[in-house]
Parts: structure tokens; C-alpha cells; sequence
């Protein structure tokens, strides 16, 4: 026998009646004309499930469309277990892999001995899921003891997935079934094959590109752009990550049992060090051809450019070059003069709340070697002035300037680029949680973020979640478009920095209040660091860039 409930729909403002058991499918078609889209996902009490979801007790409940970023997230999702659907039926026993975000999809590599070439596998594979999208074909959502999905799971030749459970010791694991064969995925996926319409698989590189609906046009896939300096940073890593046994969650959450942390981490800030100081060789050998006077160090939010900057400083004077740092916040126009973003607030992430004639005057001058009297921007006032604060660049001098906008080419349109050394930092994530399930840069940043704002800053993870949109939107504005203009790309990312930051994150995303919507985000996050054994920071070194965020760096910031 069902009872009657009522649900709080938030789409329409409404309470309505509902029967016990009611799935939020069948809920949805009780309002589906007044909601006016169709649902990929929704969030019950500010926590995303799949439409599969029965209702037992009253909810608050939002249906999200695939436009939403938690949508967006399921229909990616989903899009994965539907192409490993189609290896397993197209090509037994191959492996799919999927790495990382490049090129705005999403890079994956399938291997084994029945596979073909990308370019012969690619349309078979896309033909293939075209007919499940056709069929509907339900993604049905299971759980059940952990050690029965790991025999499931080891049928299934997913030894990454098996090695995971074995070293998260979860009682019960949620995981998904598509036509007989089984996924895990860290969040909901749609409820069947028949949403995913839009959609296409290429050959790339020496893998395929996985891409999802355009957000300008959901009606065509997105089309891809090219990136190969991005996609030789990752594979960069990649490479190193095999090496070393480690690539996934699991890998580390095995080293971390075996007790041998301590070499994983050396390993990895030995790496860090290999590669600043190979960047800084190269602005060195340029700079000795009377080149590369000026650095430009460029990065989205918490990429760890501060730390990054100091650590090539020191490497330049290993090199006998004197580093000079100037800060663009001094350039700051009269807070009057600054332009407005859409919502009518101070665009001070825009290119254009920087006096950029007065900063390329001075960056000429200074090349030249004249001394140049540089401005000072008081935040409080929004105001800037002079107060006698005066540089000179002397024959063995560099300047080293950070900001996002150092890769735009407006920035320093009259200075010629030989004399610019151009740096892209950002934490370019290659620790994957498993094979379908990819640890996003985004996410790693915000973890990041998330941590030094409420240490250092005094910030809440609730405000710190809320105002992540409005960073995204300046970053896809103001840095992402100019990554390619890089003469080095550098990987800030750390194949231990997960489980350093678990614990502090775990706790801080706790105190995000339930009655909130960025819950949603806190949850999304903490199922990530669920899958993370913690790890010890007291072995990590006081100049690593993951001290930036976590405290005791030998650097001052």
C-alpha cells in the first residue's frame, strides 16, 4: 500500500502530491508541461541523483537540464559507460582509458589486440552508439556489497576498479548496469541511452576525442580546437605516471598501504624541480642571445603560479641571472575607469582594468635599461599613484611578471616577442580515480582553493563554491583562450596532492550547510576524496607548490 506525499518542486514553486515509491521520473511527467525542458538529472534535498531516484519521504526537488553544470557532468558521464558499452560489444577484452580533458573533449585510448586503428575504430564505434541511442537502452542503478561488485567487476577484466574497492574498503558500492555489462561512476547517469543524442567520436593524436554538445548550440557536438602543446603537457605526465606504477587512485591508495609515501612524493617534487629548472635553461639561453628580458607566468585560479614564480627565481640565479618581479595589480586604471562585467559589478579580471599604455611604456623602458618610477594601486581609495617606488634592469637582470593575462598578446602589444618568454602554469590532473573515471583539473583546483581560502583568507567553502562559476567564466574569457601562445607549459599537479589535502578538505566541505545549493558541489567533491586513502603532509618539503595551499612554505607570500 503507497502513501501520499508532497514534494516541493522548485521549478515551479509548487508543493505537489505524490505517491510513496514514485520515482522522479514518473514525478517529472506529472509536471512536465509546466517545466518546459527534459531532465537529465535532479537534485533532491541540494544532492544531485539520477531520475531513477524513488521518493519516500518529502523532498525538495529540482529538475536540472543537460545545459546545468551538474547535467553536463551526467551526460558526460553517461556518454563514457556508453562508449565502453560499445568496446566490450565491438572489441572483447580491449581496455578503455579515459585520461583527461583537451581540445574541449574528453581524451581517451583503447587498447588491445582486436582493435584497429583510431581512424578504422572511431566511426565503428560511434556507428554502434548511435544504435543504443536509438534503443533507450536504460542505465539501471545498483547497489550492493562491495565484495560482490568486485567479483562483477573482475569478470569484467576492470582490474583498476577491483584494485579501488580493495583499497577504499566501502561496504556497499553503487554501481550502474547498461544492457549486462557494469559500470561505477562518482555521481548519477542519465536514465537511459535515449537523452545522449548529441554526440561524436574522432581519431587524436594517438587515442580519440570524446565529444559532448556544444553549450553555444547543444543541438551539434562541440567542435574541437587545437591544443597540442596542452595535449604534450599531459602526455608529458602520463608518461611519467606509468613509470612509476602510478595511475590511478588505486595505485596510490596501494602505495600509501605499503608504507612507501615518502618515495612517491620525493619522486614527484623531484620532477617539479626537473622542469623549472629545464624552463629556466631555456629563458637562460635565450636571455644569453640578448632575448627573453621580460617572463610572463600565466594560470587559471590556484594553479599555483605564486610558488611557481619563486621556485624559477631561484633557478635563474642558479643561471646567474637576477630576477625582477613587478606586480600587474599596480596597474591597476582609477577604480572609476574600471570596466563592468554583466551583472554591472568591476570587472577587475578584465584586460582592460589594466593601464596598458602606461604598462608597455614601462616595460620598454625598462628593456632599454632606463629606470622607470612604478605605480602603486590602493584598493581601498581605487586609486593609483606614485610614490617614488623606482627599478632599473641592470645587464644580467630579467623581469618576472605574473597575472592571467600574460599570454594575451594585447597585454604587451608594443613590446617585440623576443624579448617575451611566455609560461603557462596549471594543475594539468593525470591521476585518474579509475579508468572511466578521470580526476578533472578543475576539481584539483578548487580542492585547492577551497583549502587556502579558509586558511588565509578567512573565506567559507560555501563562498568559496559560490563565487568558483564567476571565476570559470573569467578564466574561459581571459586565460584558456591563450594557452597555445606558451613557450612552456608547466604541470603543477602532484601525484600525492589528493590525499594530502583529503582530511583538511573532508572537514572544511563539511561545514557547507545542507540547505543550500552549492551542498550539491560539497557532496560532489567529498565522493571524489572518499576515493583517496590520506596522506601525511609533515614529508612534504617547505618549497613544494602544494604549501602554497596547505601552509608552511619556506617562501613568503
Amino acid at each position: 500500500m503507497s502513501t501520499q506525499l508532497k514534494v516541493y518542486c522548485q521549478n515551479i514553486g509548487e508543493y505537489i502530491p505524490v505517491e510513496g515509491g514514485m520515482t522522479l521520473s514518473e514525478i517529472y511527467r506529472t509536471v512536465a508541461s509546466r517545466i518546459g525542458f527534459t531532465p537529465i538529472c535532479a537534485r533532491v534535498n541540494n544532492k544531485t541523483e539520477d531520475l531513477n531516484f524513488p521518493v519516500f519521504a518529502p523532498k525538495m526537488v529540482e529538475f536540472l537540464p543537460v545545459s546545468s553544470p551538474s547535467g553536463q557532468r551526467c551526460y558526460t558521464r553517461s556518454l563514457c559507460m556508453m562508449l565502453y558499452k560499445a568496446v566490450t560489444d565491438l572489441y572483447p577484452g580491449a581496455r578503455l582509458v579515459m585520461e583527461h580533458s583537451v581540445s574541449r573533449g574528453y581524451y581517451c585510448r583503447i587498447t588491445g589486440d582486436s582493435v584497429p586503428s583510431p581512424a578504422d575504430a572511431a566511426p565503428a564505434l560511434c556507428a554502434r552508439m548511435r544504435e543504443y541511442v536509438v534503443r533507450a537502452i536504460p542505465f539501471e542503478r545498483k547497489e550492493r556489497l562491495t565484495s560482490d561488485v568486485i567479483r562483477i567487476f573482475e569478470g569484467q577484466g576492470l582490474i583498476d576498479k577491483v584494485k579501488l574497492l580493495r583499497t577504499t574498503h566501502f561496504l556497499y558500492t553503487v554501481y550502474y548496469r547498461l544492457d549486462g555489462i557494469c559500470d561505477s561512476y562518482y555521481g548519477c547517469l542519465a536514465p537511459s541511452t535515449g537523452i545522449l543524442q548529441v554526440f561524436n567520436l574522432i581519431p587524436y593524436e594517438d587515442g580519440y576525442l570524446l565529444l559532448g554538445p556544444d553549450p553555444a548550440d547543444p543541438s551539434k557536438p562541440v567542435v574541437p580546437v587545437a591544443q597540442p602543446k596542452l595535449y604534450r603537457a599531459f602526455t608529458q605526465y602520463t608518461k611519467f605516471n606509468a613509470v612509476m606504477g602510478i595511475r590511478n587512485a588505486g595505485d596510490v591508495n596501494a602505495v600509501v598501504e605499503a608504507g612507501k609515501t615518502k618515495m612517491m612524493i620525493n619522486v614527484a617534487e623531484a620532477l617539479h624541480t626537473k622542469y623549472i629548472g629545464a624552463i629556466a635553461d631555456n629563458i637562460t639561453a635565450r636571455f644569453n642571445r640578448g632575448e627573453a628580458r621580460i617572463v610572463l607566468i600565466a594560470g587559471p585560479s590556484s594553479s599555483g603560479k605564486t610558488t611557481f614564480t619563486k621556485r624559477l627565481a631561484v633557478q635563474l640565479l642558479t643561471n646567474l641571472v637576477k630576477p625582477v618581479m613587478i606586480s600587474l595589480d599596480n596597474y591597476f586604471v582609477d577604480r572609476h575607469l574600471t570596466p563592468r562585467d554583466e551583472d554591472g559589478d568591476y570587472d577587475y579580471e578584465s584586460l582592460y582594468s589594466l593601464n596598458l599604455p602606461l604598462f608597455n611604456d614601462h616595460l620598454n623602458r625598462l628593456v632599454r635599461g632606463e629606470e622607470v618610477e612604478l605605480p602603486t594601486y590602493n584598493f581601498e581609495t581605487g586609486t593609483s599613484s606614485f610614490k617614488g617606488d623606482k627599478i632599473r634592469l641592470d645587464s644580467r637582470s630579467v623581469l618576472l611578471i605574473e597575472g592571467i593575462h600574460g599570454l594575451n598578446p594585447e597585454l604587451t602589444a608594443s613590446v617585440p616577442d623576443k624579448m617575451k618568454y611566455r609560461i603557462y602554469v596549471s594543475a594539468l590532473t593525470t591521476l585518474s580515480i579509475d579508468d572511466h573515471n578521470w580526476m578533472s583539473t578543475t576539481d584539483n583546483r578548487l580542492l585547492r582553493r577551497i583549502i587556502r581560502d579558509y586558511k588565509y583568507r578567512g573565506t567559507p567553502p560555501l563562498e568559496t563554491i559560490r563565487r568558483w562559476p564567476s571565476v570559470q567564466r573569467g578564466e574561459k574569457k581571459w586565460i584558456f583562450p591563450f594557452q597555445e601562445n606558451a613557450d612552456s607549459m608547466f604541470n603543477s599537479s602532484l601525484l600525492f596532492e589528493v590525499g594530502v589535502m583529503k582530511e583538511e578538505a573532508e572537514n572544511v566541505l563539511k561545514t557547507v550547510p545542507h540547505d543550500v545549493p552549492e551542498y550539491a558541489q560539497a557532496y560532489r567533491l567529498r565522493s571524489i576524496l572518499s576515493c583517496f586513502a590520506p596522506i601525511s603532509d609533515k614529508v612534504i618539503p617547505p618549497t613544494s607548490l602544494l604549501r602554497e595551499f596547505l601552509g608552511g612554505s619556506s617562501f613568503h607570500y
